[in-house]
């Protein structure tokens, strides 16, 4: 599974990174909406549009953005599989709270905290995939499936 993210929010690359650090397996590659690859990914949709929310990349190629892509992500991480099972079956008010907390992530993200949004960016410089040589490299290495 490939998670697209605004590397220019503060918010977003905390919860990105909370995503990894979730990610036991390893299956989840985190890709910078602005990078090569996150345009790439996102060549149907103009800049803004990209930036507009989360996107998610199953492995089928299909894509699934917004409040859908976090039930995505928690269903992913067994933490939280529960969780994205109950958001995946409530998709409205999952979108509902994905829209409110997007509206204010400026806002969150101060909450976070500096010192947190600096660990993120140290755990991000070192998991984030930008181009399509290094995703094929990674999920070459990978001894799982990318999910």
């Amino acid at each position: 599974m490939i998670v697209l993210y605004d590397a220019d929010c503060g918010f977003c690359r905390w919860a990105m990174a909370w995503v990894v650090r979730h990610d036991r397996r390893g299956r989840i590659r985190s890709v910078p909406i602005q990078s090569p690859l996150g345009a790439e990914l996102l060549a149907d949709l103009d800049p803004p549009g990209r930036l507009r929310s989360a996107h998610v990349i199953r492995v089928d190629g299909s894509r699934c953005s917004g409040g859908a892509a976090v039930a995505e992500v928690l269903s992913a991480l067994p933490r939280t599989f529960a969780l994205g099972r109950l958001a995946r079956g409530l998709p409205g008010t999952t979108d509902l709270l994905y829209r409110a907390i997007a509206a204010r992530r400026e806002t969150v993200g101060r909450l976070v905290g500096a010192a947190a949004r600096r660990r993120a960016d140290e755990l991000l410089a070192a998991a984030r995939t930008t181009t399509s040589a290094e995703l094929a490299a990674l999920d070459s290495r990978s001894r799982y499936r990318p999910s």
